[in-house]
């Protein structure tokens, strides 16, 4: 198998968790540690995605908002990666259009701090075998077909949480209580939804 079509391991791909947090429905929490981004559903509910994160020294937390939406975006990479890669040897093209090849995929959130683009984005790419990993220059990678749910059930304004690579605040924000039962949870079962 193509190292293109190599799929992440089985913890990382979408499911229906159970989750304890205080968050309203729609927020979006990220655990950089652990490498899964959580969708909140609301009721005890929450869609979990395998993430990559940022590599070693591009780790960060903090709250953010979904300033902007784009499917299949174009790319311009920072200034400051531009000089990294090429002090590296590799050269990267100031901007690229959006399509299969782009390292942002299928679609991206764009990630703002007090009404500014922070340059972090949560994003497809066509590498899905990087999810699981710290890989990124601190963007939220997802593999494109989750990034492309995530999008249709996520506005601008919605906001977004990023435990860092320590972990530290976790138990604050929430709490995962295991794969949710499929269909119904067990009150709506018994009672009714």
């Amino acid at each position: 198998m193509s190292q293109s079509m190599r799929k992440p391991a089985r913890q990382f791909m979408r499911t229906s968790v159970s989750i304890d947090t205080n968050e309203a429905p729609g927020t979006i929490i990220v655990d950089s540690q652990r490498k899964f981004l959580y969708h909140v559903e609301g009721r005890g509910r929450a869609t979990r995605y395998g993430v990559g994160v940022g590599r070693e020294g591009f780790g960060w937390s903090g709250d953010m908002k979904v300033g902007r939406k784009a499917e299949w975006p174009g790319w311009t990479p920072p200034k400051e990666m531009i000089a990294r890669e090429k002090a590296a040897g590799r050269i990267i093209p100031p901007y690229m259009e959006g399509g299969p090849n782009n390292p942002l995929g299928a679609a991206a959130l764009y990630l703002y701090r007090n009404g500014r683009d922070s340059i972090f984005r949560i994003h497809g790419t066509n590498q899905p075998w990087t999810i699981g990993q710290n890989m990124s220059s601190g963007c939220i990678r997802m593999m494109n077909e989750d990034v492309q749910a995530l999008y249709a059930k996520t506005g601008t304004g919605t906001k977004v949480i990023v435990i860092g690579p320590d972990g530290r605040g976790r138990d604050r924000i929430y709490r995962e209580a295991g794969l949710a039962a499929s269909g119904q949870n067990i009150l709506e079962t018994l009672f009714g939804g």
